[in-house]
């Protein structure tokens, strides 16, 4: 299954705050817990939307944020990556958190119902479309969606918008950025 991505993001990492809505959120992430924005005040976040059987961006993606935590060192505890599914059909929150504990044990997969998903992805404008499936298995489709990660501070101010394409070294100084000093 490939993943296809709705806009190819190219470019630098953009300063967003006044131009995205702050961290608002209520989704649901492994063992039956809901989750909302408040569970992350005072840690900077990185969100990013996408599903777990993508083949290719998602896991390139995961894959960066975890460097970009390992380059952060003792100031990663200040920060967390949530992964938010666009596919909560096959995504259940067990499934969603086994997969991003293999990119980073301190990331939270989320899911929720599909108003749910809808409702968050129309708030900082990703766009995606489950297709039809391709064979007579109802669970054979791809998920197109938009990419990027979303940078909040630790009081959940929307900050910057980064392309996957983005380096780790600009990644890490974006995060670093949003961090206090010290």
């Amino acid at each position: 299954m490939a993943c296809s991505a709705l806009a190819q993001a190219d470019g630098p990492i953009h300063n967003v705050r006044g131009f995205l809505p702050d961290l608002r959120f209520t989704l649901q992430a492994a063992g039956g817990k809901t989750v909302t924005q408040d569970t992350f005040k005072g840690k900077a976040v990185l969100l990013f939307f996408g599903y777990a059987s993508c083949p290719d961006i998602c896991p390139t993606t995961m894959a960066q944020l975890s460097q970009v935590m390992l380059n952060l060192g003792p100031q990663a505890s200040k920060v967390r990556i949530l992964f938010v599914s666009v596919d909560p059909h096959r995504d259940t929150p067990e499934i969603l958190q086994s997969y991003v504990d293999a990119f980073d044990k301190n990331a939270i997969g989320l899911t929720g119902t599909e108003k749910q998903v809808a409702d968050v992805a129309r708030r900082y404008r990703v766009a995606y479309q489950i297709e039809k499936p391709r064979s007579g298995d109802k669970n054979d489709y791809e998920v197109a969606h938009s990419r990027g990660v979303y940078m909040f501070d630790a009081e959940g101010r929307a900050r910057l918008l980064a392309a996957d394409t983005e380096s780790v070294d600009a990644l890490t100084q974006g995060v670093k950025s949003l961090l206090p000093a010290g």
